[in-house]
Order: C-alpha cells, then structure tokens, then sequence
C-alpha cells in the first residue's frame, strides 16, 4: 500500500510506507490509478484546476504541472511539507522513500524526540504532497512534478531553500577535460579516459563517507574553516585571481568548482557529506505551539468584548451622523484627502490610522459610499437608514461579518503603491486577496484555546509562519521572490563582510548574504495583516482583553465551550444563521437604553447610558456632546437651542421636552436660557434679494448698521424696518449670528422657514466586492459532477478501439463516411453497444465522446453520453466518424 493511500493520521510502522505496485510512468497515469476519493481531494486542495473542468485526466496532470498552479499549491504548503518537496528537489529523480528520509535524518542519528517527530510527520508530508498531485509515484521511485522541482532546485539566481548548491556533474558541465583530469589527479582518483567518468570518479568519492573523510582528513584547518563557511549556505563566494592557499587546495581537488572567473560554489555532494547527510540545518515537523499570554473567566473577557462592541456601534454612528449633509469631497483620483482623513480623526478623537479602519469598516458594510453627484461627495447609503433601525447586536453582526469577508486593508493608507503615490482611505488599490485567509487563520488559532485565554502574540505569528511559509518567509526561487543572493558574486562565503581568515584574506568583501527564512516584501505584509487583525478584532469586540469572544466563536461556526480543532474549520453552518447566533449571544452582554437624562445647574445634561434612538436624536439637536464614555455629558449652549428653534420647535415644546425626560428638576439657569434664545429668536427676518434683513424695530437696525462687524455684510437700509444686503441669505445669516443675534429665515410669503433635519444620502449602493485570493473552494454536488466528467472524458480518450483501426484524421478524430456512420451507430443502437465518435459542435470546437446509441431517426442520434454524464441527442452530420470500441471497453 503506498503513502497516497494511507489516511493522514493513519499509523504508518517505523515512520515509513511500504509500497509494491508498478510505479507509474506519469503523473496521468497516477492520477488514473487514483479513486473518485482521491481525484476530489486533489480539485479541493487545488480549485484553479477546475477552471474549467479538464476533460480528462491527460489534461489534469498537465494542468496541475503548469507553473501558476504549482507555485500556488506550493504557497499553500505548511513549513515541513514545503521543507520535503525542497529536499525532493536536491534529490536524485527519482527518489526512493528511504533516500528522502536520510535526507531529514542524516547519517548520524538524531535525537529521540526529534527522529520520532520527524518519522510521523514525514509519511504525512508525503501523503500531502500526493494529494496534491506534487509528488508521484510510488515509494521506491517518489518524482516531484518537474515544475516544483525547476522552482526548488538551487540556481546561481535562485539558490535553494536548503542551502545546498549544484552537484558535481552541474558545476563542471563545459569544463575542459584537461581540467577535469588534473582535479581527479589531485583527489588522488585515478585518470579516466572521458569526463563523464572523471565526474563520475568524483561524484563516487565524495559520496562515500569514509574516503571523504579520508581526504578531508589531509586538508589544512583554514581550508575546513571556509568550507564551514559555506556547508549550509549560501555555497557560493567570490575568489580573487590568486586565491590563498586554502582556497586553492579545495580548488583543487574539487571541493570547490569554479561558475565563472571570480565565482566559486560548493558542491551538493560535498555540502551533503559535511551536514552528515541533512537537507536542512533545522527541520520542522511540528507546528510551534502557541503561548498563552493570560486567562481570563470567559464572563470576563465577553464583557470586555461587548464593551468595545457598544463603542464600535457608537463610532461607526457618530462617523456617519457627521456626514449625514454630505462628507468630505472625493478626490479626483478616488479616496479621501489627509487632511479630511485628520479632521474625522479629530472628530472622533483617535488616532489616523484608527479612523481609516472606521471609514473603511463602513465602506465596506455598505454604508459609506460617494453620492455620485458632479461634486462628488461622501455621504451614507440607504442601507445605514436600515443598519440604524436593526437592534444593536445584529448591527454589530453585520459590521463583523462585513469585516470578515473583505479584502480592503486600512492599514495601508499613508502607505505608497508600486509607483510612489500614497495610498489613500476609501481609494483604489487597498485590496489584498489574502485579508480573509489570515483574519479567519488568526481568529481560528485563538479559538484553539480554552474559552478566555489570551494567545502571546509573538507565538502566534510563528504559529502562521509555520503554516504559510512562503507568505510569511519567502521561498528562494519562487516567482516573485527576491533571491537569496542577487547574484553570485554578491552570494559571499557565509561570512561577516571583512571577516579574518584564508578566505577572506584575498576576496573582496562580501555583501551579507540574505538567509532563506528572511522576510520579503510579501512576507512583511502577511505578518502586518496578522498584527492588524490582533488590533482590528479588539477594536470591534470580536476580542476581549486578547481572547476570544464567545458571540465571535458562534460567529466563526466554532465550539462555545471549548477549544476548537487544529484546522478551527466552520462546520457548515450557513453565514446567516452563524450570524443570528452571534447577535442573540451579545444581545444580553450590552447595556440596556435608558429614556431619561439628569438635568444639572451648570447647563448640562447626563446620559447615565445608551439612550433610546428616538431620545438622542432629538437631544443632540438641543444640546453638543461634551464628552463621551460610560456616560454622555450634553451641554447646552445658545447656539445649540437656536438650533432646535430653527427646526420648528417652540420654547415651549422643549420645556415640555425636558421635562419629560429628565429624572431631574429643570434647572432655572436653562430654563432662563431656552426663553432668552425663543425670545430673541426670528425676531430678525432674512430674506432674498440678493438678501434683505426686516425688522420691525428700526433702533435695532440702526445698532447693526452701526456695528463695524457688519461692514462685510455691505448692508444698506432701504426702509425704517429693511436693510438691503449684498451677501446670499444663507451668510447673511451666519454673519448675524456670529455678532450674536439670533435671526431667523423667511420665504417669500413671509412666513419663518424651518430647518428640517433632512439627511444626504448617495444613490442605492452596493458594498464593494472582496478581490478574490483564486477560485473559490468547490462544494460537494461540483466536485461529484467534475470527477464523473473527467473519469468518462478519460474513458472516451483511451478507449481500445476494434481493429481494424479507423482512420484518424490529424486533431485525433476518428474518419469515416456518412454511410459508415449511420450504420455503424444503429447496429450499435440495435446491440446496446458503446461507440467512439468524433464530433464538432455549432462553434467549431473539435471532441471525441463515448456513446451508447438509443435511437437514430431524422438525421440525429440519441445516446447516453458517458463523457458527459448523460443523455444526449447529436446530428450526425457533425459526428467525422465513428468507431467500435473493443469487446472490454464497450
């Protein structure tokens, strides 16, 4: 039985499969041998090969050996998995199993601990990467897909990820023979007759350990030193044209071979024999274990969460409600300005960076969008009207879940693009297919842990590091990656620049070489998203205090009482009832609205919690928030009652206002203000000319004539009780009021206009569409239909046709005459048996199908189509030719 048949947690004897059966000759044929079982597992773990659907299995494996399709499946690999197809690809191909396992374990033994972890895990990784179609064939002949191995294998531009450099037979390819026989000579090897021999000869003997250490034994110590330097990489440095006498003996003898005049690489066979036989330095089987930075009693940590829940609910609405008559303009190139980006920042009283997550939270929830208009502007969509009538926890549902899906990443506004321009909130190119994988990662990882237990932090990245290694820590040689060594030359020996030593003696000194596991580009920003989604979670109450959330846990589909599995997979559940379970959860966790307020002295007024909806509305109209908390603190200003007397409202209604809705005695002082601003208020009346102020008395004109404040306003009286105005009505009123009067507006009846509270709002928007990170894992019901297609597509391709053979035309199409083939289809029609056409459709596309005719009448044929799963009708005129299928086949 092979690895591709074991389960994964299966118990494999001694850490190794054992394997009998022929080994395939292609990956086509491996897949062939595999189940519908198997076949499904490979389209789930790689859904890119299903677009679309292969028509058969010859068609799969070239499609699962295309270069995008491996590097993505190799980006999905975890740290070990990844670590075996790197050594595969240092191995000879093909490979025996136990070949691969020497290659983790070494000549000498390892540890205890270590050689059992790696002896369960290796059969693991195995079976993973034949899963995924990686790896083929059986256990004494293992082949990586010749693509992987073109990745993987080291390359003076793309050095492995092992460290290790080309064998003996690459490094000396267009070597003269001379020079060939003068290293073998040296080696104390025997002369040969031809260089494949002399390669041979030297391959041979730094393979056998003993006579390697023999030969190693003679070296100078320096010597040894620079081969330490190199042993686990990178192999390459560069040599001056007299390099020192240690170098030259390892020259020499061919422990060090020449790729270019000032370039030396150490051989894989020699860098194999010094590491005892390792392909790397520190194998990784287990995945690090996560630290536990505190525990909190769950009821502690859902407190704290639904805290920080209200909060985010509270500033989402504070943000919109401030745009709710148009926000900030959009800029011509999309997004938001920085110096809008302050002032919300300001508003909302936090830092830059936290208002961009606010902004875009809501942009995309769709509740923020730009209105469209020639001026265009933001403002908040119909859908806020809806999200403000939900109950708070299903309002917070949404926002999460919102948050969850989208690939928009806040954290990178202030930021710059590929081409130097800075990245805006709310503009183009924020989106980064791979948010959702690592939110929903982070959160499953903490919800592998008891119920209020905060993960450390830095442990957790690991953790991630370990499962994507080529997005947290590049993989030299994959497309994309920054090299290991810009070059050769550039490589070094390993060594400090200017370090002391033979070596260093006479080379230039080397630049730092970049170590495989260094952090890229790419790498920095899965590990920022990481570090973004630890804060992002705490600020919308998905955490608490580190810890997950029990309304987060029934959001992500994951145990309520206990850890979840490693994968920390949903289990099914449809988002919508993930959702409902998630709000009915937090709903009893947030604090209840309260109807009143407490009135004091000083013209203020406390909210001892979240009022009701109806309550604060009209109470922000009447009064400014003067701060914000636990409990809101309103003040009252004249400014802010001649705002409520300027929506229509009388000095008696908000008497009766306050007075039913306060706990407390009104206090003289704002019952004194409330009547001084209705007394005073339209008392002035501001119309259009240009603008007109009336007033009936003309002593209080006079006064506003005589005050210098007015002179911008260019007033001008036309009668005892009219002053003319060369300014708009709307800054007439403004100026009036900045020099403390209290006018009202009038229209041209003139009757007193009301200010109506009436809200901008954009168009019907939709919320902005998640950049897919490639095609969506398929369901059960595609992944059934895919693999009956592709098994009957393979069936029509290599089936046994009856002799004699059909001619075939050059696309593979059987040739026959019209008459040949009606009769060959209704004798097939009349016996039940399966035939083999060629057929081309309405659009031109060429196919061959197997076919079991029912009926031929009126120019068609009906039959069950085995390619397709059932039964079609097709013309015969479009059918080239037609074929018997041999007597096993048919």
């Amino acid at each position: 039985m092979g690895i591709g048949e074991l389960d994964r947690e299966a118990h494999v004897p001694e850490g190794r499969p054992s394997g009998t059966a022929a080994s395939p000759r292609t990956l086509a044929e491996a897949l062939r041998a595999r189940g519908d079982d198997g076949l499904a597992a490979l389209l789930r773990a790689r859904p890119d090969l299903l677009g679309p659907v292969p028509n058969d299995l010859t068609q799969l494996a070239t499609r699962a050996g295309t270069r995008a399709s491996v590097v993505r499946a190799l980006e999905r690999l975890d740290r070990f998995s990844l670590q075996v197809a790197e050594a595969l690809a240092v191995a000879p191909d093909p490979a025996p199993y136990a070949v691969l396992a020497g290659l983790f374990g070494g000549d000498r033994d390892a540890a205890g601990g270590e050689a059992a972890e790696i002896g369960a895990a290796l059969p693991r990784a195995v079976a993973l990467l034949r899963e995924q179609a990686l790896v083929w064939g059986e256990d004494d002949r293992l082949r990586l897909v010749r693509t992987a191995r073109e990745l993987l294998s080291p390359s003076p531009q793309h050095p492995s990820p092992t460290g290790l450099g080309p064998t003996v037979a690459e490094a000396t390819a267009g070597m003269s023979p001379g020079r060939l026989q003068e290293i073998v000579a040296a080696a104390g090897l025997p002369s040969t007759h031809d260089p494949v021999s002399a390669v041979a000869a030297l391959t041979a003997l730094f393979t056998d350990r003993e006579r390697m250490g023999g030969l190693l034994d003679t070296a100078p110590p320096e010597a040894l030193s620079v081969l330490d330097r190199l042993v686990w990489g990178p192999p390459y440095g560069e040599v001056t044209a007299k390099p020192t006498p240690p170098v030259s003996w390892l020259r020499d003898r061919g422990l060090l071979l020449p790729v270019s005049p000032r370039t030396m690489v150490l051989p894989r066979e020699v860098a194999l024999h010094l590491r005892g036989g390792r392909a790397h330095r520190a194998p990784e089987p287990r995945a690090p274990e996560l630290g536990v930075a505190r525990a909190y009693r769950p009821q502690v940590v859902d407190g704290a969460a639904a805290g920080q829940a209200y909060a985010a609910l509270a500033t989402v609405e504070e943000l919109l409600k401030s745009w709710d008559h148009g926000g900030p303009a959009v800029l011509r190139a999309g997004g938001l300005s920085v110096r809008d980006l302050k002032r919300t920042a300001a508003a909302l009283d936090v830092p830059e960076p936290v208002a961009a997550f606010w902004l875009e939270l809501a942009y995309g929830a769709g509740l923020l969008a730009s209105d469209g208009e020639a001026d265009e502007r933001y403002a908040p969509t119909p859908a806020y009207d809806d999200w403000l009538d939900q109950p708070p926890a299903e309002r917070w549902a949404r926002l999460v879940t919102a948050w969850l899906a989208a690939t928009r990443t806040p954290g990178l506004v202030g930021g710059q693009d590929a081409k130097g321009r800075t990245l805006s909130a709310l503009g183009p190119d924020l989106d980064r297919a791979a948010a959702p994988e690592v939110r929903h990662r982070v959160l499953g990882l903490l919800a592998t842990l008891p119920p209020g237990t905060a993960a450390d932090p830095e442990s957790l990245l690991a953790r991630l590091r370990w499962e994507r290694p080529t997005r947290g820590t590049s993989t030299a040689g994959r497309p994309g990656a920054a090299p290991a060594a810009a070059s050769p030359g550039t490589a070094g020996a390993g060594a400090e620049p200017g370090a002391a030593g033979p070596w260093a003696s006479e080379t230039r000194p080397p630049a730092p070489a970049v170590p495989p596991t260094a952090p890229r580009p790419a790498a920095d920003l899965r590990e920022r998203l990481a570090r973004w989604v630890l804060g992002d979670a705490e600020l919308l109450g998905i955490t608490g205090r580190g810890a997950l959330s029990t309304p987060a846990r029934a959001l992500l589909n994951l145990p309520l009482d206990g850890p979840a599995g490693p994968a920390a997979e949903g289990g099914g559940v449809e988002p919508e009832v993930a959702a409902e379970r998630a709000a009915e959860l937090l709903e009893p966790l947030l604090p209840e609205a309260v109807d009143h307020v407490l009135l004091q002295a000083d013209l203020t007024a406390v909210a001892p919690g979240p009022l009701l909806r109806p309550l604060a509305d009209a109470l922000a109209v009447l009064a400014d928030v003067e701060s914000k908390g636990g409990a809101t603190v309103y003040r009252f200003t004249p400014g802010s009652v001649r705002r409520a007397l300027d929506t229509g409202r009388s000095a008696s209604d908000l008497h009766a206002f306050l007075t039913a809705h306060a706990r407390t005695p009104v206090p003289q002082p704002l019952a004194y203000l409330i009547d001084d601003v209705a007394r005073k208020h339209g008392h002035l009346r501001i119309g259009a000319a240009s603008a007109y102020v009336r007033c009936d008395d003309d002593a209080l004109l006079g006064e506003i004539l005589a005050d210098r404040r007015s002179a911008a306003l260019r007033l001008r009286r036309l009668a005892p009780t009219v002053l003319a105005a060369q300014a708009d009505p709307a800054s007439l009123l403004e100026g009036l009021r900045a020099m403390g009067y209290a006018p009202a507006a009038e229209s041209a009846e003139g009757d007193v206009l009301v200010t109506r509270a009436d809200a901008h709002r954009t168009p019907p928007r939709t919320a902005p569409a998640p950049v897919p990170d490639g095609p969506p894992v398929p369901d059960a019901t595609l992944l059934t239909a895919a693999v009956r297609a592709i098994r009957a597509g393979d069936h029509a391709a290599t089936a046994v046709r009856r002799e004699p053979a059909v001619p075939v035309t050059t696309g593979g199409l059987p040739r026959t005459s019209a008459a040949e083939t009606l009769a060959t289809v209704q004798a097939a029609a009349l016996t039940g048996s399966a035939v083999w056409i060629g057929y081309v459709n309405a659009e031109g596309a060429a196919s061959q199908r197997v076919i079991a005719p029912v009926r031929v009448e009126g120019g068609f044929v009906t039959g069950y189509d085995h390619t397709a799963d059932e039964v079609r009708t097709y013309p015969l005129h479009r059918i080239t030719g037609v074929a018997e299928l041999a007597d096993e086949d048919a």
